[in-house]
């Protein structure tokens, strides 16, 4: 039973809570906020090398940081909505982001130590995504508990799932447009303008849920179930932190065996509690609806692969070929803005035809546009050469967000619509934080073996490296800083190495060489993210392929017609 703060949100359908546009207005602005603080790393990760100078690894747990709260934290956000009020998440979620934003923006400048700025960014990514935790799963659910036919949950669904790709373009607009800035911040440092931006987006959101949102609840059968929480969290902190940090930490070494086994002990332990709580964070029996648990796999394993190809397309554009953010985000159009463009086509394919169907369709294309992304060689420097791809991942990352959405909630009453969309948020988010982490580790792993393999056959070339490693302390006093961060760079990881150029001009307009790793580190990133691309294109394939072995449990499971155009509570 939904329960509402006033008689009038029950207006409409037979006195059950439904969707009002100022609610539907406040849900969209959140999603959209949500999804801009997780996508605005990505367009100034070349900024942030460059001004940080963090390792490969501490890159990774920049973007990281945001995902992993999102991932570990969505089941329990689901469960507060039910309990306290879905209208209090959305406002709290939001001005946490606001806060992280501000942290961020506050990460002191080049008079501090590199590990003490990059620790306050990753907090500040923390921040804004416990805030985005609670949004995802408490927006939809505010969707799923206000809609009642086919036609209005479709709508509804498609509404949210576009702005989540909207959200998905704008943030990494806003980076490009941020870095042109040159006020306030010298150099480098000007990648602040983008928290800024994300800052006031945040404060605008928090006044609208204030001013416009219906409060919703669904308490009844719920309660906190804190040793799920706790475990859940522990568990997919500790998958997360050795999938990210094995590939700098060695995978034989103590530490990465011991988040490993720590990772599969707590999610033992999570399953478990969850067999024996009274009012559990995740009902175990509702895997038992085959839709709903096939859903929630391919959920995975999609939008790991979608999330591979983005980071991919970031780390490739921004990276390894030096486009400025605002060129790069030409490249976010076609990821999120044909979602936009689709909105109404979308609406259609889900109110008119199983969701499954259309997830299958999506996935297959987001599929074949990982292998594309993968045949099409870093040396061609033109966003043309990848436009192709680019709009088989938009086309299909935005069928698949909605299709995905509509599988889980219309697969539960409305009754559990705060536990669907947990579910959903904490599969979807999990595959978009494992999609950079074992992205980066896969190809930054290789690309750093293929340098290895370089500089101990090449003789030349490890007899430059070595003078490069020693020329600061044989420069001027006041070169020598500049040349210092340079060899920190270049010895931080592959990312650094090709952050570096390979000649400087000097005053009197010589050329002369400078990094020698410059050349090696380019091509061993051009291939070793190719492979992931590869396995992005792989693993959506395979998504496809399970829907397919789905439909033959009864392919009208998922798509509800109870009468036929109401959706039972």
């Amino acid at each position: 039973m939904v329960q509402i703060d006033s008689a009038k949100a029950a207006e409409g359908e037979g006195g059950r809570y439904t969707l009002a546009p100022g609610t539907l207005a406040a849900v969209v602005l959140a999603v959209c906020l949500a999804q801009i603080a997780l996508s605005v790393p990505s367009l100034i990760n070349g900024l942030i090398q460059q001004d940080l100078a963090p390792s490969s690894a501490q890159l990774t747990w920049i973007t990281e940081a945001f995902m992993l709260p999102v991932a570990a934290l969505g089941l329990g956000f689901g469960v507060f909505g039910d309990l306290f009020g879905r209208k209090r998440l959305l406002v709290g979620g939001a001005a946490l982001i606001a806060v992280g934003s501000a942290l961020a923006i506050l990460v002191p400048g080049t008079g501090h130590s590199s590990d003490t700025r990059v620790t306050l960014l990753i907090l500040a990514q923390v921040l804004g995504g416990v805030g985005a935790a609670a949004i995802f799963p408490t927006s939809l659910a505010m969707v799923a508990a206000g809609t009642h036919t086919t036609a209005t949950r479709a709508r509804g669904v498609a509404i949210w799932a576009t702005a989540l790709s909207v959200g998905g373009f704008l943030g990494p607009l806003l980076a490009g447009l941020a870095a042109k800035i040159d006020l306030g911040w010298a150099g480098n440092a000007n990648w602040r303008w983008a928290f800024v931006g994300v800052l006031v987006i945040a404060v605008v959101s928090v006044v609208l849920s204030l001013a416009l949102a219906q409060n919703s609840a669904s308490p009844e059968g719920r309660s906190v179930d804190w040793p799920g929480q706790i475990t859940a969290a522990l568990g997919l902190f500790a998958l997360m932190y050795a999938v990210i940090q094995g590939s700098e930490s060695g995978w034989g070494s103590a530490q990465i065996a011991i988040a490993f086994v720590a990772a599969a002990v707590f999610l033992v332990l999570f399953v478990f509690a969850e067999s024996r709580a009274a009012a559990p964070l995740l009902l175990l029996s509702v895997f038992r609806n085959r839709a709903f648990a096939m859903n929630s796999v391919v959920t995975l394993i999609g939008m790991f692969a979608f999330l591979v190809i983005m980071y991919s397309t970031s780390i490739r554009l921004t990276i390894i070929q030096g486009f400025s953010p605002l060129q790069s985000s030409v490249a976010y159009l076609f990821f999120g803005g044909i979602g936009f463009v689709l909105l109404p086509l979308t609406s259609q394919l889900l109110e008119r035809y199983n969701p499954r169907w259309v997830l299958c369709a999506a996935l297959t294309l987001i599929g074949a546009s990982g292998l594309w992304f993968a045949v099409v060689p870093t040396t061609s420097r033109s966003i043309g050469a990848i436009v192709g791809p680019l709009i088989l991942a938009g086309v299909g990352s935005a069928l698949a967000f909605a299709s995905i959405t509509a599988v889980a909630v219309n697969t539960l009453p409305n009754h559990l619509a705060g536990m669907a969309s947990g579910v959903t948020s904490t599969f979807r988010d999990l595959g978009f934080a494992l999609g950079p982490a074992i992205a980066g580790a896969v190809a930054l792993g290789r690309a750093s073996d293929e340098i290895a393999r370089k500089l101990g056959g090449d003789p030349a070339l490890s007899k430059a490296y070595e003078a490069f490693q020693a020329s600061a302390a044989h420069a001027p006093a006041d070169q020598r800083p500049q040349l210092e961060a340079a060899v920190r760079a270049v010895q931080s990881g592959p990312l650094g190495a090709n952050s570096v150029p390979a000649d400087i001009t000097l005053p009197d307009g010589k050329v002369v060489p400078f990094n020698p790793l410059k050349d090696v580190a380019f091509d061993a990133l051009s291939s070793s993210y190719s492979i992931a691309y590869v396995l992005a294109g792989v693993a959506a394939l395979v998504a496809a392929a399970l829907i397919l072995v789905g439909v033959r449990g009864g392919v009208d499971q998922a798509h509800l017609d109870d009468d036929p155009h109401t959706l039972a509570d």
